[in-house]
């Protein structure tokens, strides 16, 4: 693979070089694969394109991929498949597939999640047992649930005809697979549907099967989507806000509709909320306090008070208008305050209120004498407008910039993960620990690319910029990342780097 990878490579820079030098032939090569903006100058990570393009890649990554697959083992490439298949990147399925065909049946987990139905009943015919046997640590039913192949190449009704034939062979449609981390949370085939793969014909399926709508996840993650047809298909069916967090979910986006959808089918305003089943600790705030720390609009507060959300409530200490002048959401204090909620803040919170605004107080703050959760507040409000001028204020009164949550991610991979450089560029500039590993594993670079693969945000957002920040700050590569992302534009700047810094490139983490 080296040799090849570094035949390609050097052939990159002969055709820099020679464009840099007028050849006519370097010229026309370089002209008739790139944008005219891309040819003055032709930067290497441009003829490593050209090079790409001309052995019939799409892109370097994908070139890359190619070759890096064509000298892994059968088993390496089983794995990415899977990957690539659960995680939504379907170049990589195709470049694997297109390399190994054979996989496609490698295992009926593998064919459950391509729609495969004739490799599917051809295994059933041979032992109807397989399908409600274990592969790779699930069933057939929840491979399918939990593959994104139906936004890449994958067909509707081959998915429902599979997932059919399993139902008729016994595959039960609440039979999940254990969350990765080993917490022992089971994550349901309705949950793979809905919260994981935004596939709402599947999920109005197995729901008309019986599966349960209250499975822990499906209800909180419906709230993420950008639409309703989740949630109204999962309340449909007797789905409850109890205990799941789904009306504090759906406030974190400001979505009305999706609060007045939760609030009719019974949702308590007033709820303490559970910590989520894996065990990781949630929030307790009440929905009005949440309306105010995530800066929802007037008309939301309206909203939550006009369905009994209480106005004495504490959390942290702080009553929700305590809490709106904190986070400084001046339009949500105003709607408590005209209801009758309003009060005098404590010393330190009206220093933090004063920060909210972007404005730096005179006075200090002891971290040391705040609640856990306040001095948590630089993590939870870097996805906020206004965040970056707001911790620039609370570092300045003494606040913690570095301080991890209970999954210890600290500020700046939270601000990796949402795909917001500037903000991730602001505390790189303090002086983070770049090494540091979370809770669920990854150091910096890999949260990053887990929120552009799955932050709900990501559309509008930019994962690219903060990669490339995390590794001028000098943080290792890890040999990994080269293939795990879906982003064929992290992917071509990952592989550029590896390339320019090949002493950064680390096999672990």
């Amino acid at each position: 693979m080296t040799s090849e990878i570094d035949r390609f490579r050097r052939a990159a820079k002969r055709l820099k070089k020679a464009h840099a030098a007028g050849a006519p032939e370097a010229r026309a090569r370089a002209a008739a694969q790139l944008p005219p903006d891309r040819l003055a100058p032709l930067r290497h990570v441009d003829a490593l394109h050209v090079i790409a393009r001309e052995a019939d890649a799409e892109s370097w990554p994908r070139l890359k991929t190619r070759l890096e697959l064509k000298a892994a083992s059968p088993e390496q490439r089983l794995r990415r498949l899977r990957e690539a298949l659960e995680n939504g990147f379907h170049w990589a399925v195709r470049e694997v597939l297109a390399l190994d065909p054979a996989l496609a049946r490698a295992d009926l987990g593998i064919a459950a999640a391509l729609y495969d139905r004739a490799a599917v009943q051809a295994a059933l015919a041979a032992d109807p047992g397989v399908a409600t046997a274990q592969v790779a640590g699930a069933p057939p039913l929840c491979h399918l649930a939990f593959s994104r192949h139906i936004h890449g190449d994958g067909q509707e009704a081959d998915m429902l005809a599979l997932a059919e034939v399993l139902r008729a062979h016994g595959a039960d449609v609440n039979a999940g697979k254990p969350e990765p981390g080993g917490s022992g949370h089971m994550l349901s085939p309705l949950y793979g549907a809905i919260g994981h793969g935004n596939n709402m014909a599947l999920g109005r399926w197995l729901l008309a099967q019986g599966a349960n709508p209250n499975d822990g996840e499906s209800l909180y993650h419906a709230t993420e989507l950008g639409h309703h047809e989740g949630l109204e298909m999962l309340l449909a069916a007797g789905a409850r806000n109890d205990g799941t967090n789904a009306l504090l979910r759906a406030l974190d986006f400001n979505d009305h509709e999706a609060v007045r959808m939760l609030l009719d089918a019974g949702a308590d305003p007033n709820e303490g909320v559970a910590d989520h089943p894996s065990g990781e600790v949630m929030t307790t705030a009440s929905a009005l306090h949440q309306c105010a720390r995530r800066r929802c609009d007037a008309r939301m507060a309206r909203l939550l008070i006009g369905a009994g959300a209480s106005l004495t409530a504490r959390w942290d200490g702080r009553s929700p208008y305590a809490t709106a002048r904190v986070f400084g959401n001046d339009a949500v204090a105003e709607v408590i305050a005209a209801a009758g909620g309003a009060g005098p803040l404590e010393p330190s919170d009206a220093l933090l209120a004063e920060a909210a605004q972007g404005r730096v107080p005179a006075g200090r703050v002891d971290p040391e004498r705040l609640t856990p959760e306040t001095r948590a507040l630089i993590r939870n409000i870097i996805h906020l407008p206004g965040a970056l001028a707001w911790t620039r204020a609370l570092v300045a009164i003494g606040m913690e910039w570095d301080r991890p949550d209970s999954q210890r991610v600290p500020p700046v991979q939270v601000a990796g993960w949402e795909g917001l450089p500037e903000i991730m560029g602001y505390l790189l500039s303090l002086g983070p620990d770049l090494g540091h590993v979370n809770g669920y594993g990854g150091d910096l670079l890999g949260t990053i690319l887990h929120g552009a693969a799955n932050a709900p945000d990501r559309a509008t957002r930019d994962h690219a910029a903060c990669a490339r920040l995390a590794l001028e700050a000098g943080l290792p590569l890890y040999r990994g990342y080269l293939l795990f992302t879906g982003s064929e534009e992290i992917a071509e700047m990952l592989a550029d780097h590896a390339e320019a810094h090949p002493d950064r490139v680390v096999d672990n983490l």
